[in-house]
């Protein structure tokens, strides 16, 4: 029986430790305690199966509210029909083009589903060349098209309404530093359309992370890594800022790539031309999360403030600058007396920014009796999830299949492909097994 010991506590750590343990290996898991355990991203059948959990999600529908300047409200629903008699109030041509756009983005998105739960291909992978082939000619056409495109450019062939591009454009470029007239931006939009119905692009919350913890198959260690040490190029202890020293046969890294490899291991068993690249990971962070506490439950589960693609792009103009965006788009869902907000963008935090939110807010949600922004921020997957920085060049394309260049060394946290959470770790796990 081997120890592996994974650092980090979050989904993709615990998915990965308990992978590992069902296979026969003594797995540690070093981490907070208190880290988060509700993840937002798709859950794969195949990953629920492998760990025995049946994970209860979060699906809110309507999937996305928008009001609309003239009064009333943009419904976007699971049910097709739903959203298309909708948006006919707001425009009858984009009612009758929302199934076919629908329909596609949904080949696309099923087509991403089976890249998602294995290592990225190469683009001299002959088996993603036939899985694009056996999409047919128009979807082949529409990947090769989609993918660099400009999310507004996309929006734009295929709908007229300012309210519908406003809200779907939240999803091309959240958060990342780039507005929906930057080029890839479609990518994201349907990369968030992975497990999801045709037509739906609000990635569900789960339990997934909260069944993980509760289970008692591994060990939790609620402590913070000082050092990875290397001997003879293969990984032989972690060593813990306040506890013992802990000795591994592997270790699968969580934490931030360039953390893992620049700074808990000994210098000169990396290359400089990785600890570079690794360096040039961007993870800008230009969103906060806030919480809210109503004075009563509002009739509604989610609320976006992005009127148009120009309201966007005007958002993203003062981050470019470092500056809070003086209005920022807004991602609210609701459960019972409590708001959770998306704002952005808004980078390292900007207090103030919770009087203007709160401001921006009140003609939509009930009275607000508290409001503060929540400790964890900056870039939710480590690594902007940017066409550049997806796939086989996610992290950096030397470590995109989760090895490092140290023996027994894996990196398996949310900057790696597919950058969902628990998925990452998943697959990691499963290329460890595969290894062994």
């Amino acid at each position: 029986m081997s120890e592996v010991v994974v650092l980090g506590a979050g989904a993709d750590g615990l998915v990965a430790a308990h992978l590992l343990a069902r296979a026969g290996h003594r797995v540690t898991v070093v981490g907070e305690k208190s880290a988060s355990r509700i993840t937002a991203g798709w859950v794969p059948g195949s990953l629920a199966r492998e760990v025995g959990l049946s994970v209860l999600e979060e699906r809110p529908d309507p999937w996305l509210r928008a009001p609309l300047a003239a009064g009333g409200v943009l419904e976007l629903s699971r049910d097709t029909a739903g959203t298309v008699q909708s948006i006919r109030r707001v425009s009858p041509r984009d009612a009758e083009r929302w199934p076919r756009f629908a329909e596609r983005m949904g080949a696309l998105a099923r087509l991403l589903e089976g890249l998602y739960v294995e290592p990225p291909p190469s683009l001299l992978d002959l088996r993603f060349a036939l899985r694009v082939r056996r999409l047919g000619r128009e979807a082949m056409e529409d990947l090769m098209r989609f993918l660099p495109m400009p999310a507004a450019e996309l929006l734009d062939d295929w709908f007229e309404s300012d309210a519908l591009k406003g809200a779907l454009a939240t999803f091309a470029v959240r958060g990342l530093q780039q507005g929906p007239r930057s080029a890839g931006t479609a990518f994201l939009l349907l990369h968030h359309h992975v497990g999801n119905p045709a037509g739906v692009f609000r990635p569900p919350r789960t339990d997934l992370g909260s069944q993980l913890a509760a289970r008692k198959s591994i060990t939790l260690q609620d402590a913070a890594v000082a050092h990875i040490a290397v001997k003879a190029g293969r990984v032989a202890e972690v060593l813990l800022e306040r506890g013992p020293t802990l000795r591994a046969d592997t270790v699968v890294s969580t934490l931030h790539p360039q953390r893992t490899l620049a700074e808990l291991v000994e210098p000169g068993w990396i290359d400089p031309e990785l600890l570079r690249a690794l360096r040039n990971i961007r993870g800008r962070g230009v969103a906060i999360t806030m919480e809210m506490e109503l004075e009563r439950a509002p009739d509604f589960s989610t609320l976006t403030l992005a009127p148009s693609l120009n309201y966007v792009e005007r958002a993203y103009d003062d981050v470019k600058y470092r500056q809070p965006s003086a209005q920022p788009w807004l991602d609210v869902v609701v459960q019972g007396k409590r708001a959770e907000v998306h704002c952005q963008y808004v980078p390292d935090g900007a207090p103030r920014a919770v009087a203007a939110v709160t401001k921006m807010l009140a003609p939509h949600l009930p009275p607000i009796a508290e409001a503060r922004v929540l400790p964890h921020g900056g870039e939710p997957h480590q690594a902007e999830l940017a066409l550049d920085q997806a796939l086989w060049m996610r992290p950096v394309p030397d470590l995109a299949g989760y090895r490092t260049p140290i023996d027994g060394l894996w990196l398996g946290g949310p900057a790696m492909h597919p950058g969902i959470p628990g998925v990452c770790g998943y697959n990691c796990a499963r290329q460890i097994l595969r290894k062994a």
